[in-house]
């Protein structure tokens, strides 16, 4: 049975789990069309084969929350300028390149309801042009003549990285344990949520504390979907999700329902989950999805993803009251509320 977020919401999430991105997204819409006008321009390119996986990633679509948080918080704390479509575009970009890498490491073959870059135009084509996406952005974090806007989006990548190369030294571990596991997320995921974040706080020239506090919702917000992500990959069908259910389990992924089925399981299902982390494969997902239902994983999953939200929240509590910081809070609860 499909997993319902129904089941495990408390009333005032239920209240607003109708909320959808694209109504998040409403006051910003003029300024996401500006970032697609600037994303447009600078992934032209005159080697064709980078303009055609350019364009297929672009017309993929997804819900580029990083790029809306980025927007979300220069409007909010009363910046006036262009730079924040410019960054926005840079954060973008940066992001696709992790994915064309991403899903080359992972031999991933579906994303966002279709084939992925690798899948359709081959693993090498896709390293290269997410090499050709990540000095872009470099070169486009140039314009904005900031030396502090190009450490954040420096460091950030860099950390993104380490992030990559830790998931890759957990992969097919079964002894990872719930801290080792929201490293990864910290570094590979919540760190450009954070920088989107933190950048649109530098942009309007806010002082420390609220930068701070911009930061901090970002990198929260951004743990909080990478959990929901990983929830769903145990109970969502391919429909909802846009990509293929259970590729966690194929990798070899330990992400944190498993981590507690192994914690908390029966011996049988311990030593059956030990097996399928280590072999990697679908063999077992039915068997172990049962199991992460009975065991409650999905509540603990759910209940970690709930903290997150509220401390993002909380961080911003003190933010002056405008549409766009209504999005910021609608965004806590459809964080956890979402089914794809």
């Amino acid at each position: 049975m499909p997993y319902n977020s129904a089941e495990f919401l408390p009333a005032r999430a239920l209240e607003q789990a109708t909320t959808s991105p694209q109504t998040l997204l409403d006051p910003i819409v003029a300024d996401m069309r500006a970032v697609d006008t600037v994303i447009r321009q600078r992934l032209d390119s005159e080697v064709v084969l980078i303009r055609q996986i350019s364009e297929y990633i672009i017309g993929a679509g997804g819900k580029r929350l990083r790029t809306a948080l980025l927007l979300m918080f220069a409007n909010a704390l009363g910046y006036r300028g262009s730079h924040h479509h410019l960054l926005a575009a840079v954060v973008e970009c940066i992001h696709t390149a992790t994915l064309l890498h991403d899903d080359v490491v992972d031999e991933s073959e579906l994303r966002r309801g279709r084939g992925t870059a690798n899948a359709v135009f081959g693993n090498a084509a896709s390293v290269l042009v997410g090499d050709f996406l990540y000095s872009r952005a470099f070169q486009m974090m140039v314009l904005a003549d900031d030396m502090r806007i190009m450490q954040i989006l420096s460091d950030a990548t860099n950390v993104i990285a380490e992030g990559e190369v830790l998931q890759l030294m957990n992969m097919h571990d079964p002894d990872v344990d719930e801290a080792r596991y929201l490293q990864v997320i910290r570094f590979k995921t919540a760190k450009l949520f954070e920088a989107a974040a933190r950048l649109g706080a530098v942009l309007a020239k806010v002082e420390p504390a609220m930068e701070e506090a911009a930061a901090e919702y970002g990198r929260h917000i951004g743990t909080a979907f990478q959990l929901i992500d990983d929830l769903l990959d145990y109970s969502a069908s391919a429909e909802q999700m846009g990509k293929n259910a259970g590729d966690d389990l194929r990798e070899g992924k330990p992400t944190l329902p498993l981590i507690y089925l192994l914690e908390n399981g029966a011996p049988a299902q311990r030593a059956r989950v030990r097996k399928a982390i280590e072999q990697g494969g679908r063999e077992y997902f039915d068997e172990i999805y049962g199991a992460i239902r009975a065991s409650g994983a999905l509540d603990y999953t759910l209940a970690a993803a709930e903290r997150e939200a509220e401390v993002a929240r909380a961080a911003i509590a003190g933010f002056p009251d405008s549409p766009y910081t209504e999005s910021l809070r609608q965004l806590c609860t459809y964080s956890v509320s979402r089914q794809s």
